[in-house]
């Protein structure tokens, strides 16, 4: 994320934590490599989905609500809330704390990770960057949000 024009969204930390989330939530290999392996400094599923809406209150109203200051048009918004609903499905389904097995194991999450995949790319691209770069860790992201 350290390409990421910080400045051209009013509410751009916001939209750090947004992507961030995203990210780790879409990329199957991350999951297996870090999650699964226990590498410390990405957080964990629960981590994710906090980061996703926290402070956004994503899982209480439309991304829709944030066109034109987290998000930059009504096509990345819906995105990004078909990959909210489907994650928080199964977040309430095998419980916050449950496991990162008792999520990607789920018969769902297929499903919830092309949804975050599709968000991901989006406003991946939208912002300049690669999509396919790996998530950062929690630290960097602390770094990215705490400048500019």
């Amino acid at each position: 994320m350290g390409g990421m024009p910080l400045n051209d969204m009013p509410w751009w930390r916001w939209r750090s934590n947004v992507r961030s989330a995203l990210h780790m939530l879409s990329d199957p290999a991350f999951q297996r490599d870090v999650w699964l392996a226990g590498v410390d400094g990405y957080g964990d599923v629960t981590d994710a989905v906090y980061r996703l809406v926290e402070d956004t209150w994503l899982d209480n109203w439309s991304a829709e609500k944030y066109v034109g200051t987290i998000f930059r048009d009504s096509q990345e918004a819906a995105l990004v809330d078909t990959a909210v609903l489907r994650v928080l499905r199964i977040m309430h389904q095998v419980g916050p704390d449950a496991p990162v097995t008792a999520y990607l194991e789920h018969e769902g999450w297929p499903d919830a990770v092309r949804a975050a995949r599709d968000a991901h790319t989006r406003m991946a691209t939208s912002d300049g960057e690669d999509p396919d770069t790996r998530p950062s860790t929690l630290e960097v992201l602390r770094i990215v949000t705490r400048s500019a």
